[in-house]
């Protein structure tokens, strides 16, 4: 009997299992002595643990399904924002206050890269 009750059963072993209460269907004389592993108790919970894996299929399927939903919402809400930006810079221009509030940096508090000309003086001296 399992002492760890919330680890799961490697899929090799249960698939054994399986194979094993297949091949207990096929012994008609099997009569144990305790009641807990008799073929109808044992046939229980086959079918329990079919049912089991069953339910746990849908609710990755859906599972999935909501994950994909979520990422089309995801990304039609940034290509919205994106959008708004790029509207607010047109509506107010790049300089603007109303720029700077949506989490965009003004035009005129970029670093400007210094000019040619002031590079080729710094060379000279």
């Amino acid at each position: 009997m399992a002492t760890v009750l919330n680890t799961r059963i490697p899929p090799q072993t249960l698939q054994a299992d399986i194979e094993a209460f297949v091949g207990l269907k096929a012994i008609p004389s099997y009569t144990p002595v305790n009641p807990a592993y008799s073929f109808d108790a044992v046939s229980h919970l086959h079918d329990a643990l079919r049912k089991a894996q069953e339910t746990e299929i849908h609710a990755q399927n859906a599972l999935a399904a909501a994950r994909d939903a979520l990422s089309a919402i995801e990304r039609e809400f940034h290509d919205a924002i994106l959008g708004v930006k790029s509207q607010v810079k047109a509506q107010f221009g790049p300089d603007s206050d109303q720029v700077a509030v949506l989490g965009l940096k003004k035009k005129s508090d970029r670093r400007r890269s210094p000019t040619r000309a002031s590079k080729e003086e710094a060379g000279a001296a």
